[in-house]
């Protein structure tokens, strides 16, 4: 497996309970937005959510389940990276300290892994070893509490962790609590203390945040009201300050929806979120004052569940990744409107969640 010169990597975790066999590799010419499978990892299940250390020679993954070795618990699975062919090389695994992660992210300082679950509403901290795999959890905290959508928010579900653009905060949004809760971190020690609990309104089901290139603001998109909130970040304070709540789905749209994913251009001029049911991408434009988001429109994924998706770094495509019908799509992104136009290319991935770049 060798990737040609010039073009990024990307790696896609799955879920295997169909015919996925584990970690898809591919190459993306960066000309077009064509995929082309270079490889794959096997011998993980359901390695739903994949994260690339900033040094580029290491990848985690969550494995997505009940059980590890016979313990009520879910994994996280620490690879080394060819820097030449973006071969993995599988270093080891520990248990996620909770059920079903869902989402695992590296700190700024390249010194721990941070994993959420979901099942069991809990986060985790591991220290990164010298040879990039993973030490004992330095921190495990088991949320509390409950919402008021009897089915979704029985108990807690945290859904994702990020860190803050200073590595000072960890910010997890929990779906079963309808919370944001903001986390001060301790890059030395591997420790976690809260900070801040921001509120959504009762049945929105947070999912996913992401911060806006100039770290003044954070957008959080909502799974099951199917809305995105836009926040003020006092970085000084690591304090969120909402500004704004609106739809994901355009009006008049009475089906069933959830929501998914959430990313900033790197522009910072759009927000794009996907949405579930409705099978699309919504576009939003940023005012770069204010943070306020104007909606543009909606693009359909061209396929069933865009679970998450993704931009390249140079921000010219976005791929959105169709679970359920197990394709990823490539969209070229107008750099004036923002608006999403299909590039005709599709590559067939069995059951795609997850979808990282990294240049060579």
């Amino acid at each position: 497996m060798v990737a040609q010169s010039g073009r990024l990597l990307a790696y896609i975790g799955t879920y295997t309970t169909g015919e996925s066999k584990g970690i898809y590799i591919y190459s993306l010419d960066t000309s077009s937005g064509a995929l082309e499978e270079v490889g794959k990892t096997t011998g993980i299940e359901n390695p739903t959510f994949l994260a690339i250390h900033p040094g580029r020679c290491y990848l985690y993954s969550v494995s997505e389940v009940r059980d590890y070795r016979g313990r009520h618990s879910g994994a996280v699975a620490a690879y080394s990276i060819d820097r030449r062919s973006g071969r993995l090389t599988h270093l080891n695994r520990q248990p996620s300290q909770g059920v079903g992660p869902c989402h695992v992210s590296v700190d700024r300082s390249g010194r721990f892994v941070l994993v959420a679950n979901y099942e069991s509403g809990s986060i985790a901290v591991f220290p990164i070893q010298r040879d990039g795999s993973l030490g004992d959890a330095t921190e495990a905290i088991q949320h509390q509490g409950s919402s008021v959508d009897p089915r979704r928010q029985k108990g807690p579900h945290a859904h994702s962790i990020n860190p803050s653009p200073d590595n000072r905060y960890m910010l997890v949004a929990d779906l079963g609590l309808d919370k944001l809760l903001v986390y001060r971190f301790d890059s030395t020690a591997g420790k976690l203390a809260l900070h801040q609990e921001v509120r959504a309104r009762p049945g929105a089901g947070p999912r996913h945040l992401d911060f806006h290139p100039s770290g003044k603001h954070a957008y959080l998109i909502n799974e099951i009201d199917s809305t995105m909130m836009a926040f003020a970040y006092d970085e000084s304070e690591g304090k969120l300050t909402e500004i704004q709540t609106l739809p994901a789905l355009p009006e008049g749209f009475s089906g069933t929806n959830s929501c998914a994913d959430v990313h900033v251009h790197p522009s910072g001029r759009f927000l794009y979120g996907s949405n579930r049911g409705h099978d699309s991408i919504v576009i939003c434009e940023i005012d770069r004052r204010t943070g306020k988001l104007t909606t543009v429109g909606h693009e359909p994924s061209q396929g069933r569940n865009p679970r998450n998706f993704a931009i390249d770094p140079s921000g010219t495509f976005l791929f959105a990744e169709n679970q359920d019908s197990s394709t990823i799509v490539a969209f070229r992104i107008d750099r004036e409107s923002g608006r999403l136009h299909p590039t005709g290319l599709t590559v067939e991935v069995p059951n795609p969640v997850c979808l990282r770049f990294m240049p060579l």
